[in-house]
């Protein structure tokens, strides 16, 4: 299912230990059973998930879930997945639904690529969030970037018709990558009517991420793309 170019076996995250407090840690073994989704529990039914039906967004690479719980407290109306593969992200996430009693959220701790391709139907998801994936700089990285053609297959697949995708970078080399990759695609339709990148979401909350960006004087780039009916 793999193309050559992007096998399995290269990831576009490497997992570090990191810093986790001891808050989190008990999160993660005390709310895990209440939010967190197995990543071998198979093929989700996201209305038996959420006990609901109601319009789907997945974030991913949330990062420490301020985004995804702030998306999720303000739409309540919606159903929020985030996949992130860092336990010390993950288990601040937890914290925050358990604080806001947020029943709208369900969270994966696992590798992207294979919840895409195990556990995600074709076509059911109405919006897919990634907001600055690592742009590994270097040039021998970069096969390690998530932006590339198989990847976004995937992410055309799980797309329902009309269905959005919108991205952002503050790494301007990545952000040109990113509009020939998802341009090249041929199920999905750039949503700026030049074809280039679009306006910052006003919901969007500034991320530890783009905080960091825009102290560097990183100027940030939004993209946002929609599945072909």
């Amino acid at each position: 299912m793999h193309d050559e170019t992007h096998p399995r076996s290269i990831r576009s995250f490497v997992t570090r230990a990191g810093r986790i407090t001891a808050a989190q840690e008990r999160a993660l073994a005390e709310l895990s059973p209440k939010y967190g989704v197995a990543p071998d529990s198979g093929p989700l039914a996201l209305g038996r998930l959420f006990a609901r039906a109601a319009p789907c967004t997945l974030e991913i690479g949330f990062g420490n879930g301020e985004n995804l719980a702030a998306l999720a407290r303000a739409h309540p109306e919606r159903d929020y997945l985030g996949v992130e593969v860092h336990r010390p992200g993950v288990g601040r996430l937890l914290l925050a639904l358990e604080q806001h009693q947020l029943t709208n959220v369900r969270v994966v701790c696992h590798d992207a690529v294979e919840v895409l391709e195990r556990q995600i139907a074709p076509g059911s998801l109405a919006e897919i969030l990634v907001l600055f994936p690592d742009p590994w700089p270097k040039k021998r990285h970069h096969k390690r970037r998530l932006i590339q053609a198989p990847f976004v297959t995937l992410l055309e697949r799980v797309l329902a018709p009309a269905g959005v995708l919108r991205l952002a970078t503050d790494w301007q080399p990545y952000a040109l990558e990113m509009l020939a990759v998802l341009g090249a695609a041929p199920r999905l339709r750039n949503l700026d009517p030049g074809g280039g990148f679009v306006p910052r979401p006003a919901e969007r909350i500034p991320t530890r991420f783009e905080q960091r960006g825009t102290r560097l004087g990183h100027e940030v780039w939004d993209l946002a793309f929609s599945r072909a009916t």
